[in-house]
């Protein structure tokens, strides 16, 4: 018999859990079950309240190095296979987050599907993959949770064998065996060239075959066929910034497999195609187009001389594999026996496909449609072209400083370009831009940083070249503070023409996108935006293209100004660039860098949408998917279809829907999140920035230098070898303060902001009738529920030998229970997440499993800053950081 994992009523994680338990048993042997056992159910006893569980901490003690591993190992697949439980059963997901109910939503308000056609032949929404290091799994137990996935979907449908033979109950043991086997750790650094496979597995095996069947699905249920609004981007090979591994050549690997693994399924889909249309044209007529290709193809095997439309195909199949050897540099694996011309474009084979499909449709009485597997295929030319997902580059603003100056001074334009001030440096660079004229001498010895730099927009050019002007589109430029960091950008791409100055340029040339990031920088995003739009050298060519994008980081603006003001901050820098967007008569196409924790941009994307300011999404939006998300929520096909519909129909809702507030609610609530902002903003500050210890209690409470020694990305951990807070990067900054429990970036401030403000009914109001503030409050109420102070004040004891670490850790948990009870009186909740049973279900379901885990943490952290070397003890935290971020879910 397994272990009682039964304190939840999904009948899913009692199954699993069960299985988990015969599992340990049997391969973890009797002591370990037992002392599993026995930890578990204690746990799970005082977090029910039951009388005699008061110790915190029961049985841990007696537990070796070496139990402690197995036992971590057993709690972190526990919580995996309650995610993927919980998943099944849509636990996280919003039932009204669907294309169906949203269309269903926008008639009840008078808008029917004529005005959402139009809407979406405009759009793009557009999830973006970046490889921002939060996924602590190997792929490998990601490969099995799935696969496990696939036979709980077998086993709901009372199948009792697979397609291969297995029974389905051993197979799904199998799997759990084999997750138990598996290494959890990775014991190699990952390198780009790994995180740029990972990538292409989500973007070949999920988007490819999902994303043309949810059309399909639209094209259902708005009775048209609405146009291929979304895609898919992705960063991960394009993505400089910080990261020296990102170069020309990762730039070229990532584009060249993205368009082999495209390309490979174009072909297997028209292999599929010509095996299905066996159409005779002595038993239906065949238009001239068909017939034209047919004869084109050169397939004049007597076996099919009469059938026009398999000799098309076979025409369109010979192309296509010259067209993969053109791209991709080799042949394809099952080359055609027939020769033929490479497709120039994707609209090229794409017409050959509609002819063939238009063909179809002439003489079948509509049987055919464009439903079927032709169109699908035509859908995914349609979205995915022959690049497979539009790739951003990204680079910091100092770099493209550095690398312009060294330009201008060998060039004899500027001798010292970093002296000059902002007004300066436009002026400089605005007679720049009247020319095309490059300033890079190839013979000239530039350094590293220069040559590097001069290489990727080279390659960038050459990857459009090949693939079309869609591989690549924007470059983004972190760290934007000035017009002069836009402009800088343009000349640099001029290097390579992928900017050019008049005529119709602008419809081909890169989209320069600034990224604002910190409080300070998103106040001053609209002045900048509009000088940017009225420069004559831009404006126009920024007209031709229709729409200007504009990224907002939510990591670095919690971290500089807290939760609360960092929201706040985005909503109304959001806000304020929309009538710059409207006078400059410009499409505002906002991308937001969110993270999977709600310290950097996290919770339901399906929420965060819909409370975008109105006026400020219009169909156009991008989100990054970052790290552990992109498995959550990309990591099965029914999953990928679940979220992407979530992401378009809130989506089609910000856009449509009707204001939700009248004028002077919005007056009213604006000015009151502008007064407990600032409450918030000073009360964060005050403690992040303006005590003296506490970047040297942040480093001892949180496990953050263990956090570094995870194999879990490319980059380097820091940007900088500064221990300032203002130099750690976002992503550690928020991880560590998830380990401990404390969370702080999630929350800290709002307790102090909600108690200066003295009308508490209004900011009832405000969470009841504005969606913005529900769902800013929602967000912080996951992380206090998950959040916990008794716990974060052991890891508070690691910090003992800093002055005045007590006081610090007092201001925390004060700032706690502010946060908390200024929540439940605002929300009239008489405890968190009691509106929202089913989230708190799931979380009260985790807490139990997850305060051994941290118990144990905090132990081998001692040993090992004491100066153990056991490796068991370095295993032993690697472990309990996978199993605490599995166990939180979105804690990265």
């Amino acid at each position: 018999m397994g272990p009682r994992i039964q304190i939840s009523q999904n009948p899913d994680i009692r199954y699993l859990g069960r299985i988990l338990g015969d599992v340990i048993r049997a391969y973890g042997g009797d002591k370990l079950f037992r002392q599993t056992e026995y930890i578990r159910s204690s746990s799970v006893d005082r977090h029910r309240g039951i009388a005699g569980a008061e110790a915190i901490d029961p049985g841990l003690d007696a537990l070796s190095l070496d139990d402690t591993i197995a036992f971590v190992r057993g709690f972190m697949l526990f919580s995996m296979l309650a995610n993927l439980a919980e998943d099944r059963q849509g636990v996280t997901a919003e039932p009204e987050a669907t294309v169906a109910a949203a269309i269903e939503k926008l008639k009840t308000d008078g808008i029917d599907s004529d005005a959402i056609a139009a809407l979406l032949s405009a759009s793009l929404v557009a999830p973006v993959l970046t490889a921002h290091p939060t996924e602590v799994r190997r792929k490998s137990m990601l490969d099995h949770k799935n696969r496990i996935a696939e036979l709980m979907l077998l086993r709901d449908g009372g199948a009792d064998e697979t397609p291969e033979g297995d029974v389905v109950e051993d197979a799904i043991r199998r799997q759990i065996v084999l997750l138990w086997q598996t290494r959890p750790l990775r014991t190699e650094k990952l390198f780009v060239a790994d995180e740029i496979d990972n990538a292409l597995t989500y973007l070949r095996d999920v988007f490819l075959p999902v994303v043309p069947k949810l059309y399909a699905r639209w094209e259902a249920e708005l009775g048209q066929r609405p146009a291929s609004f979304l895609r898919v981007g992705s960063w991960i090979g394009g993505d400089r910034d910080g990261n020296p591994f990102v170069t020309a050549e990762t730039m070229g690997m990532a584009t060249a497999r993205n368009a082999a693994a495209v390309l490979g399924h174009y072909i297997d889909a028209v292999h599929g195609l010509g095996a299905e249309l066996s159409v005779s044209a002595s038993l239906a007529a065949v238009p001239d187009a068909v017939e034209a290709l047919a004869e084109a193809s050169g397939d004049n095997a007597p076996s099919r001389r009469d059938e026009p439309y398999r000799r098309a195909l076979s025409g369109i199949y010979a192309r296509l594999c010259a067209t993969y050897t053109q791209i991709v540099g080799k042949a394809p694996p099952r080359p055609s026996a027939l020769k033929g011309e490479p497709y120039d474009t994707p609209g090229d084979f794409r017409r050959d496909l509609v002819t063939i499909a238009n063909g179809l449709s002439s003489n079948s009485q509509g049987q055919f449609g464009g439903i079927g597997a032709l169109g699908r295929l035509i859908r995914a030319v349609e979205v995915f072209g022959f690049h497979l997902a539009t790739l951003d580059m990204r680079q910091n603003s100092a770099v493209h400083e550095r690398v312009l100056a060294e330009l201008l001074s060998v060039s004899g334009v500027c001798a010292d370009y970093l002296a000059l001030d902002e007004e300066a440096r436009v002026a400089l660079l605005t007679a720049e831009l009247q020319s095309d004229r490059p300033l890079a001498a190839p013979w000239h010895q530039w350094s590293d940083e220069t040559a590097g730099e001069l290489a990727i927009v080279h390659a960038a050019a050459d990857v459009r070249a090949r693939l079309g002007n869609d591989a690549i589109c924007q470059w983004i430029i972190s760290m934007a503070q000035e017009l002069s960091d836009l402009l800088e950008v343009h000349v640099l791409a001029r290097e390579a023409g992928l900017w050019r100055s008049g005529g119709d340029a602008g419809k081909t040339n890169l989209m320069v996108v600034p990224l604002f990031e910190t409080i300070a920088d998103l106040d001053r995003a609209p002045a900048i935006m509009a000088r940017y739009f009225a420069m004559p050298e831009i404006g126009p060519q920024i007209g031709q293209r229709g729409h200007q994008e504009v990224m907002i980081g939510y990591s670095d603006s919690n971290k500089d100004g807290g939760y609360l003001t960092s929201t706040w901050g985005l909503h109304q820098a959001s806000q304020a660039l929309t009538p710059v967007f409207e006078e400059a008569d410009t499409a505002m196409q906002l991308f937001h860098g969110r993270g999977g924790a709600v310290g950097r941009g996290g919770g339901s994307a399906f929420a965060a949408i819909r409370a975008q300011p109105a006026g400020t999404v219009q169909g156009r939006i991008r989100i990054t998917e970052q790290g552990e998300v992109i498995a959550a929520k990309y990591g099965t096909a029914a999953s990928a279809a679940t979220n992407l519909e979530a992401m378009v129909s809130a989506s089609l809702l910000a856009s449509l829907e009707p204001e939700a507030l009248n004028d002077k609610d919005a007056a009213r609530f604006t000015a009151a999140m502008d007064a407990v902002s600032r409450s918030a903003f000073a009360a964060y500050r005050g403690l992040v920035y303006d005590t003296p210890a506490f970047k040297d209690f942040f480093r001892a409470m949180t496990p953050i230098a263990e956090i570094a020694t995870l194999k879990i990305g490319s980059r380097p951990s820091s940007r900088t070898k500064s221990s300032a807070i203002e130099d750690l990067r976002a992503i550690p900054w928020v991880f560590s303060w998830a380990q401990s429990r404390a969370m702080l970036p999630g929350w800290y401030g709002t307790g102090e902001g909600f108690a200066a403000f003295e009308d508490k009914a209004l900011l009832a109001d405000m969470a009841a009738g504005w969606p913005f503030f529900a769902a800013l409050l929602g967000n912080m109420e996951m992380v206090l529920a998950k959040s916990d102070m008794g716990i974060a004040a052991r890891y508070a004891d690691l910090a003992a030998g800093v002055d005045g670490h007590d006081a610090i850790f007092v201001r925390i948990r004060d700032g706690w229970n502010r946060a908390h009870d200024g929540l439940l009186d605002i929300t009239g909740q008489t405890r968190l997440l009691e509106k929202n049973p089913a989230l708190e279900a799931s979380i009260r379901l985790r807490l139990p499993y997850i305060e051994p885990l941290n118990l144990l943490q905090i132990e081998l952290m001692k040993r090992h800053r004491a100066g153990e070397t056991d490796p068991r003890i370095a295993e032993g935290i690697q472990l309990t950081i996978n199993a605490i971020a599995t166990a939180l879910r979105n804690s990265g």
